[in-house]
């Protein structure tokens, strides 16, 4: 189970550096904006500093995804480093879980959104959570 929990935790921080790349990067490119919604390409490039900085939170936690998994899967025999790797692995997944939740009450046309963002973390957290209940 350890091991799906790490599969499942890279996935959802590679989701995560994917929504940082739209957020980010390709803001005001029609085909990004549209898929978040946004109406014109007038009001992406008015909301393109807020995207540009939700893009960096994605960031961060995709990063603090990746080196939570890399510390346990490096170290698992070493108990500090596994110990601060499952700590980055359940905030940073746990953060993503709680973002999609926020995303899911925002409104029935983000519930798909919702579970493609949620799903990942959420198996991250529940099979790592079963691995050290054993």
């Amino acid at each position: 189970m350890i091991l799906a929990s790490l599969f499942f935790a890279l996935l959802a921080g590679a989701l995560h550096v994917y929504i940082f790349t739209m957020e980010s990067v390709t803001w005001t490119r029609p085909a990004t904006w549209k898929r978040f919604g946004v109406a014109t390409q007038a009001d992406a490039e008015t909301t393109r500093p807020l995207a540009y900085n939700q893009g960096f939170y994605n960031l961060f936690l995709a990063v603090g995804a990746f080196v939570g998994a890399g510390f346990v899967a490096l170290a698992p025999e070493d108990q500090v480093l596994a110990t601060a790797g499952w700590t980055l692995v359940f905030s940073c997944c746990g953060s993503m879980l709680l973002a999609a939740l926020v995303l899911a009450l925002t409104g029935r046309k983000y519930l798909r959104a919702a579970a493609t963002q949620g799903a990942t973390p959420l198996l991250a957290v529940v099979l790592g959570a079963a691995a050290l209940a054993v």
